[in-house]
């Protein structure tokens, strides 16, 4: 007969068919357990943690959290104000060399009038040709830099491009048109950069009709009674 086996035996291993050992999960099931344990074990300690301890630790995080805004506040700080330096920085330069294009258009100009003055045994007629091509080159450079001529002469009079320096009658032209020109005005892009300096013409007076002076006294001289 066969032999027999204890229980304890039986739950520390068992044999299948072919003799094989099965694994015992009796050990498994007891750690399993204990971790369980510990779980509550630390919600407990939670649980019965001081109130006051967690307020502790509450105010830490939030000191820490203030502390934290404080540092980027102080970098934002900085970087502010050293924008504001560089913007300044940048408007005194260009407040400085704003004109410098202008200028060196100029400086050409300036060299032609000197190179004009300075010619060996010059004629009227070679000084003539000299400023007009001076002039035009003058003009040249308005234009680039979008400065338009205020058309004037013989145009009526409009307060907002012209500034009168007198008046002139005149039975040539109607009242309130610009006879004379005494400086060309100029806009720059539709503002007005300086307006013409002209005359206007008035309508002439009228003269007042004559009176006679000798007129006939119709009064009887007083005769005298004897």
């Amino acid at each position: 007969m066969g032999k027999k086996i204890s229980s304890e035996q039986e739950s520390d291993s068992f044999e299948n068919a072919n003799g094989e050992d099965i694994v015992d999960i009796s050990s498994g099931s007891a750690s399993l357990n204990n971790e369980e344990e510990t779980t509550e074990s630390e919600e407990a300690l939670d649980a019965e943690k001081d109130p006051m301890e967690m307020l502790q630790d509450d105010l830490k995080k939030k000191v820490d959290e203030i502390a934290e805004l404080k540092h980027e506040f102080l970098l934002y700080k900085a970087e502010t104000e050293n924008f504001k330096k560089r913007l300044r920085k940048e408007k005194e330069d260009f407040s400085q060399y704003a004109n410098e294009k202008l200028l060196k258009e100029l400086l050409l100009i300036n060299d032609n009038l000197e190179r004009a003055l300075s010619a060996a045994n010059p004629t009227i007629e070679s000084m003539k040709e000299g400023v007009d091509m001076i002039i035009k080159q003058f003009d040249t450079f308005l234009e680039k830099e979008k400065v338009e001529l205020i058309d004037a002469l013989g145009k009526k009079f409009d307060p907002a491009l012209h500034e009168v320096l007198c008046q002139v009658e005149s039975e040539e032209h109607e009242e309130n048109t610009i006879t004379e020109e005494f400086a060309k005005g100029y806009q720059l892009n539709g503002r007005i950069l300086r307006p013409s300096k002209v005359v206007v013409s008035k309508a002439p007076t009228k003269d007042a009709p004559e009176t006679s002076d000798k007129e006939e006294s119709s009064e009887v001289p007083p005769q005298s009674s004897d």
